[in-house]
């Protein structure tokens, strides 16, 4: 882990509904996943772990075109990780999270440090998914979900790095 691990562009992505987008069936068994994505990492290696790269609030005007996809609020918290396969880096993730949305036993959110965010959703049974949406970057895999925990949303950005068994 101690090589330097690239962002993935993720800011000008364009983003399209699954359902209008021709996948292979490797390529939507991984991108179409309805349940949790560290899961599904864990059928492929031993060990998955996280490793935060930023976790702190930011303005609406620093998200750019994921503002459309979450209500109005004074601020956002933001998580970004790269979540590893054993020692290899899989997938960098970003997750936005409407201050509003942090309010009851959702605050526990900003708080889950090398936790993996699939563990912590995928725990509760208030969660809903209300889309997946699907885009193909520098070569790179990713998908964008937008879901509800007891109703209040938070967007989930998933780029599967060169290394991931999704190729």
């Amino acid at each position: 882990m101690s090589e330097a691990l690239l962002i993935p562009n993720w800011k000008t992505r364009d983003w399209y509904s699954a359902q209008n987008n021709s996948l292979s069936k490797p390529v939507a068994e991984w991108l179409l996943e309805e349940n949790s994505m560290t899961s599904r990492c864990e059928r492929f290696c031993r060990n998955v772990t996280v490793k935060p790269l930023f976790e702190g609030y930011v303005s609406a005007s620093s998200l750019g075109k994921e503002q459309q996809e979450l209500p109005i609020d004074t601020r956002y918290w933001v998580r970004e990780v790269f979540l590893f396969g054993d020692t290899i880096p899989w997938i960098w993730a970003r997750t936005v999270i409407p201050e509003m949305t942090l309010s009851g036993p959702e605050q526990r959110l900003i708080g889950l440090g090398d936790t993996p965010l699939g563990h912590y959703l995928f725990s509760q049974t208030a969660l809903e998914r209300d889309y997946i949406q699907v885009s193909l970057h520098d070569s790179l895999w990713g998908r964008r979900s937008r879901l509800r925990l007891s109703g209040k949303p938070l967007l989930l950005t998933e780029i599967f790095l060169p290394s991931s068994p999704l190729y």
